[in-house]
């Protein structure tokens, strides 16, 4: 598995405890590191911070983009991974759009439902289509 899938799903492991104990996420992420179990890879910390940073702006846009479904009535790893498709979409350059969708959507089919693949690569879609008049 390359570094950076890891990464993505070590990220949604923290964002998504950090959701369900209703606490920060950097600093869920920064205890996890004090007491050794915290990510050892960069890109962990980058996403968490990054989703941590514009989660405000992401919960909007997926309230947009998700066409009849609350935030809150979503799965919580598809809340999650989407979370982090629309950061690598919008905020790390260095991420080919096709592959932050194509991740987001890998990360659902390995721990969610039947229906959340499509689901996820939908929503992530109808914003990359609308990429350029979202803007960060």
């Amino acid at each position: 598995m390359p570094a950076r899938t890891r990464a993505r799903k070590r990220a949604l492991d923290i964002l998504y405890a950090a959701e369900l104990r209703r606490e920060d996420p950097v600093e869920s992420m920064t205890r996890a590191q004090e007491s050794g179990d915290g990510p050892h890879n960069p890109y962990t910390a980058l996403l968490v911070n990054g989703v941590a940073e514009h989660q405000a702006r992401i919960d909007e846009l997926l309230t947009r983009y998700s066409q009849g479904w609350a935030l809150n009535r979503m799965p919580a790893v598809d809340r999650t991974a989407l979370r982090i498709g629309v950061f690598e979409l919008l905020w790390a350059d260095d991420v080919p759009d096709a592959v932050a969708v194509d991740e987001a959507v890998s990360l659902v089919r390995e721990l969610s439902t039947d229906d959340s693949p499509a689901f996820v690569n939908g929503v992530l879609g109808a914003m990359l289509r609308e990429k350029d008049e979202i803007g960060a």
